[in-house]
């Protein structure tokens, strides 16, 4: 029998769209033909690349409000949110269709030889293993410097944004790139293993859990293919007691809620000195207790459902044992059932180590506040996180967050007075269990090619 995928809409339950998966025989075959494809695509040149991946960028635009709905279809995104993550997606189409011969121009280097350089040439298939979350930005932050430094890509997305996915795919063709320079294979998760150790498949990047990345990172290992994993975060927020606390207040709310709490760099954990934390309490209830939670198709609505029903109940159960183990809920904690995927914006204060708001992802709208004695107990708490993503630092003495954000937090990006997000101009990954290797900037398409050394006597 024939495997079906389904695409459920969170806010109410209702079937959106069923899609039938594909058999081994065609996932190989479409692996064939984009291959085929990449043979030819390889040589072409940076201008070409660049005027289609502009195209994109203007396709994108043109239909941000449709996909914006898709999106709010199949996982809940807020369409407000959804137009920005279009918007966002145009700008890295825009960002390496400018850049991209510039990140990869060849390097002379001085040696005996008459002639001799580094040149970053294409390596082929890349299988792209993408999350429901930002179903269309965190695969145009791979796809966009990709297909720029000439390779090609097959897309294996989260099956309840099946329709993103598909409609990725027509952008791109509707841009004008070659048909099956980017595909998307509609397949389980249970099928990827086979999919990397195809042989035209040359390198593999995800987005994800970190027991999927781990699984992943396996599978290509033992193949001997590259990878690029940008895994779970539990970022912490470090709150100090010269912050300007409205400041950080409204700015740990907001990055706590982006898209209904369900953001690998979101802020997790608010590690806040002593001193300010009960003021620094108090204005979380202020900002988070004051965002609108409802239908994501209406335009007051600031926090929309959370993506699945039992990601819903996953996250209330880590809520219910870090009460259990001490912890304070100040706000929220609660959902209706039968009401969709909804969850209540949430705060839990007084988080205790061996917790899990201390120590798991709380992948929805909870905020965990611990308290430390002072900035070195606050770092050192920071740091005791398995995880290394994103953190942030909130102090008015600007040197001292930057010598913090540098030199002691253990993550790929560390933000000081601002909330972290990604940025097509700066490298995004990250340490630990967050994963390794790099998305974005020089760095994220420098990932993904040969980088070949040229000698000539």
């Amino acid at each position: 029998m024939t495997a079906q995928i389904e695409s459920i809409n969170p806010a109410n339950g209702n079937t959106v769209a069923t899609y039938t998966e594909m058999k081994v025989k065609e996932t190989k075959a479409i692996i064939n033909e984009v291959n085929q494809e990449w043979l030819s695509w390889r040589h072409t040149d940076f201008d070409h690349r660049a005027k289609l991946m502009h195209n994109a960028a203007s396709v994108l635009r043109r239909h941000k409000e449709k996909y914006a709905h898709l999106m709010a279809l199949e996982m809940g995104k807020v369409l407000k949110e959804g137009v920005s993550e279009i918007e966002k997606c145009a700008w890295v189409c825009d960002y390496y269709a400018d850049n991209a011969a510039r990140f990869l121009k060849s390097e002379e280097v001085d040696t005996e030889a008459t002639h001799s350089f580094v040149s970053f040439q294409p390596i082929g298939v890349v299988l792209a293993v993408m999350p429901w979350n930002f179903p269309f930005w965190q695969v145009l932050r791979f796809a966009a410097p990709a297909l720029m430094a000439g390779n090609a890509g097959v897309l294996k997305h989260a099956s309840n944004v099946t329709g993103c996915a598909l409609a990725i795919e027509s952008m791109f063709v509707e841009a004008g790139f070659p048909k099956n320079i980017f595909r998307t294979l509609i397949v389980s998760s249970a099928k990827v293993e086979e999919v990397i150790k195809n042989e035209h498949v040359k390198a593999v990047t995800l987005t994800g859990s970190t027991p999927a990345g781990k699984s992943v990172a396996s599978i290509a290992g033992g193949a001997l293919k590259k990878s690029v994993l940008e895994l779970g975060g539990s970022d912490p927020y470090i709150i100090l007691k010269d912050a300007d606390l409205e400041q950080a207040a409204s700015k740990c709310a907001t990055s706590r809620l982006i898209n209904n709490g369900q953001s690998c760099i979101s802020a997790k954990r608010f590690i806040v000195v002593k001193e300010v934390k009960e003021a620094f309490e108090k204005l979380m209830i202020k900002y988070m207790s004051t965002k609108v939670m409802g239908d994501p198709f209406e335009s007051g609505t600031d926090v929309g459902p959370m993506a699945r029903v039992d990601l819903r109940d996953e996250l209330h159960h880590q809520v219910e044992k870090s009460i259990e183990m001490g912890a304070t809920c100040i706000l929220g904690g609660h959902f209706e059932k039968d009401k969709g995927a909804y969850y209540s914006p949430t705060i839990l204060t007084d988080v205790k180590w061996g917790s899990p708001a201390y120590h798991e992802e709380l992948f929805g709208p909870v905020a965990s506040i611990i308290e430390a004695s002072n900035e070195k107990e606050a770092i050192e708490i920071a740091n005791s996180s398995f995880f290394g993503l994103g953190a942030a630092v909130f102090t008015q003495d600007k040197a001292r967050g930057e010598r913090i954000a540098e030199k002691e937090i253990d993550a790929g990006c560390c933000f000081v007075n601002d909330f972290v997000r990604s940025d097509p101009r700066l490298p995004f990954g990250g340490v630990k269990g967050s994963g390794y290797g790099r998305e974005l900037s020089a760095f994220g398409i420098r990932e993904f090619v040969n980088i070949k050394s040229v000698y000539v006597k």
